[in-house]
């Protein structure tokens, strides 16, 4: 479910008025995020590391009401709940895109997330199935390069609003794991002060114990 936003109330109408007119309107950055307990209590319970920091990194998108708008035509819209599309690898080192649907339960989520994985690893190409929606973050894992920056192959004449969001290698300092998270987002949308809001609701979701 959506609704418009009211661009007439809007405190950021004029932002989004500026930054919408730009070739390129998205901005990024980079950060590292604690993983150390995440890392443990994922392994506790014998899950996928990889889905469990996922399901935190959209629980806390869902978290940014920011990260939940689109733009459509001049209109800005919110939607309820966004969902995930990562690139998935194969044993061939291609990838395709997936559609991962967000549950706040992870079993919930890591079950349905398995399925997806499944079925992109054993199908060739890479649109497996089609991309109506725009409620999706665009996902991706680099866990080869413990990148310090990233940025992203776009196409300025798809019009395009949805947060890319990446992740890089894990290093060991002083006794903890530690995670480069990029984040890629429309300026019109938002500003850093609302990325500000994701790390934060992201860290406390990987440091809680669930």
């Amino acid at each position: 479910m959506k609704k418009k936003l009211n661009l007439e109330d809007w405190s950021r109408r004029e932002h989004f008025e500026f930054f919408k007119k730009f070739e390129e309107p998205f901005f990024g950055l980079v950060a590292n995020v604690d993983v150390t307990k995440a890392y443990a209590v994922a392994k506790s319970s014998n899950a996928s590391f990889f889905l469990y920091y996922l399901h935190k990194v959209a629980a806390a998108v869902n978290g940014v009401e920011a990260f939940r708008y689109r733009i459509a035509g001049d209109e800005v819209f919110v939607y309820d709940s966004v969902d995930v599309s990562a690139t998935l690898t194969r044993e061939d080192n291609t990838f395709g895109f997936s559609f991962m649907e967000f549950h706040e339960d992870f079993n919930v989520f890591e079950l349905s997330a398995q399925k997806e994985i499944e079925r992109v690893r054993n199908t060739p190409g890479l649109f497996t199935r089609a991309f109506e929606m725009d409620n999706i973050i665009h996902f991706s894992a680099i866990p080869w390069v413990n990148f310090t920056s990233l940025s992203h192959a776009r196409s300025f004449v798809f019009p395009d609003s949805c947060p890319k969001i990446s992740v890089g290698k894990i290093v060991e300092e002083n006794g903890h794991k530690l995670m480069p998270v990029s984040v890629h987002v429309h300026h019109g949308l938002m500003d850093g002060y609302h990325v500000g809001l994701f790390f934060d609701l992201l860290q406390q979701e990987l440091n809680s114990n669930v």
